[in-house]
């Protein structure tokens, strides 16, 4: 619903065809892929995890948190999902602008046709440029024009690494940093320091596992997670066309992720909850007593 070529329930009924147990939808800022995909999940026999992938300000590269097990009727996340929706709206406002500029006109409308009935995102513009023929293929529109960048690239709004991580947790959800490679860190100590302080921040998690990671970059997280408790996770990060290379449940061809992974995750959100209802039954008696 976000940056993908394939709808939610198409992506549900691709994993279901090659075979996976479990699928996490994560879009960008929304969570309106979450409910049909569910749906499909129940008649697929696929396990569905309802996610969001939240946008953070990251000077030095990009930094996306995950939120897995999120609560997708919780009203404080969607306004927060909302906010950068309509910033959203704005933003691709400028990118139609900027294409203009450089002899590659679309209506907004048209744009909007592509997308459906989901938010309208850059992979819907790259559909548009193909379909008018200014570029022969999705990649070719983002590479040339649409990458952080290019010429008619836009900043969208982003939140700082406590907002975001706040408000997956403020909905029930589990934290978890994505794709740590492309925050940019050649150091290790500043790869480590980056998540020392997300940890403190209520980080839950790190994705090791990742198509385009080394065995090095993968080891190196699952050290990290070791050293601060965080669960360890992981995604081919499937966008459909846009990556013709990556192959949803498989990433490049050799990628696994273990569905123990997925139940450990289980785990800690059964324990999580447990503690929570314990402070509320807690908390009931003393307020009762007070009235």
């Amino acid at each position: 619903m976000s940056d993908g070529t394939v709808s939610p329930s198409e992506v549900v009924r691709l994993a279901s065809q090659v075979g996976l147990r479990a699928i996490a939808i994560t879009d960008h800022d929304t969570m309106r892929g979450s409910q049909p995909a569910l749906d499909e999940g129940k008649k697929a026999g696929v396990e569905v995890v309802p996610g969001v992938e939240v946008s953070v300000d990251f000077r030095d590269g990009t930094m996306h948190v995950l939120g897995y097990y999120v609560d997708i009727t919780c009203r404080a996340l969607i306004d927060v999902l909302e906010r950068v929706e309509s910033a959203r709206h704005d933003r691709n406002k400028e990118i139609l602008e900027k294409l203009s500029r450089l002899g590659m006109a679309l209506d907004y409308e048209s744009v909007k046709a592509v997308a459906n009935e989901g938010p309208v995102g850059r992979p819907h513009i790259a559909q548009a440029l193909v379909q008018r023929g200014y570029v022969s293929t999705l990649r070719e529109a983002f590479d040339k024009y649409l990458r952080k960048g290019a010429p008619a690239y836009a900043e969208r709004l982003r939140f700082s690494e406590a907002e975001a991580i706040q408000s997956i947790c403020q909905a029930g959800g589990i934290p978890v940093l994505a794709h740590p490679s492309s925050l940019n860190c050649d150091e290790k100590g500043a790869f480590a320091a980056i998540v020392e302080r997300l940890v403190a921040a209520g980080l839950q998690g790190i994705e090791a596992y990742y198509p385009s990671h080394s065995l090095q970059m993968r080891q190196i997280c699952e050290r990290l997670a070791a050293q601060y408790g965080l669960l360890v996770t992981g995604g081919t990060d499937f966008h459909g066309a846009i990556y013709p290379e990556i192959s949803i449940g498989f990433g490049h061809g050799d990628l696994y992720v273990p569905y123990s992974l997925l139940e450990k995750m289980q785990a800690r959100r059964a324990a999580t909850n447990a503690v929570r209802s314990a402070d509320r039954s807690a908390v009931a008696p003393r307020l009762g007593s007070e009235l």
